[in-house]
């Protein structure tokens, strides 16, 4: 992706201070090495280091694109949405506090130029489940045996259908905690909203893919 070019205008993005003080979760140190990393870059990247883009870029990009896909269900829509996820963390880049976790704080932005684009009307409603394919993972591991892989794709067409319907504030928090791994407290700042009304969609979210695999015979 090219480097954004400069703005004059000040969008309404998140306080990276409050969203920093949420990424208490318990990580590998693999992933607390590569947060790390990435908050590094983001400051440098904030403090001007322009060099710093293409390299934060390169680690965020793809964990955005799969957020964002999960959200709207359609691959062309997600990259539009990334374009424009990276453009206001450019021109908002002036308030990232040094030290701050960029990775709620790009995810937040990321959720309000999703939101932005559904208040427009051209939100095209419901994923379809062709669309939802290439936000999903496989289920079954390579080389299972037929019986498996057909388990699998039984289910996997379950869980595209279930998260197509789920309502948007469900759907949100259930793919933050769930796909992405993030903690409820980091869910709660990304969502701006409190712990336990993340918990209560999350769960509900569950209870809907539970019922939904249940009427298959496969369980949660």
């Amino acid at each position: 992706m090219p480097q954004a070019p400069p703005s004059t205008a000040t969008p309404s993005e998140p306080a990276p201070q409050a969203l920093s003080s949420a990424s208490s979760a318990r990580r590998s140190p693999e992933a607390a090495r590569l947060s790390a990393e990435l908050d590094r870059l983001m400051d440098r990247y904030a403090s001007g280091d322009n060099a710093a883009f293409a390299e934060l870029y390169r680690q965020l990009a793809p964990r955005l694109r799969m957020f964002l896909l999960r959200l709207c269900g359609a691959p062309r829509l997600a990259d539009d949405l990334l374009q424009d996820t990276f453009l206001r963390v450019h021109r908002a880049r002036g308030s990232f506090t040094a030290g701050a976790a960029v990775v709620p704080w790009s995810y937040a932005i990321a959720r309000n130029v999703y939101i932005d684009h559904s208040r427009r009307g051209r939100d095209r409603g419901r994923a379809s489940l062709d669309d939802l394919e290439e936000s999903a993972q496989p289920l079954a591991a390579p080389g299972a045996s037929p019986h498996a892989e057909l388990v699998g794709k039984r289910t996997l067409d379950v869980v595209r259908a279930t998260l197509a319907k789920l309502p948007a504030m469900q759907r949100e928090a259930f793919v933050l905690v769930r796909f992405e791994g993030m903690s409820i407290a980091e869910a709660a700042a990304v969502l701006d909203a409190s712990e336990s009304a993340v918990k209560l969609r999350a769960f509900r979210a569950y209870e809907a893919f539970r019922a939904a695999l249940g009427a298959t015979g496969e369980g949660p």
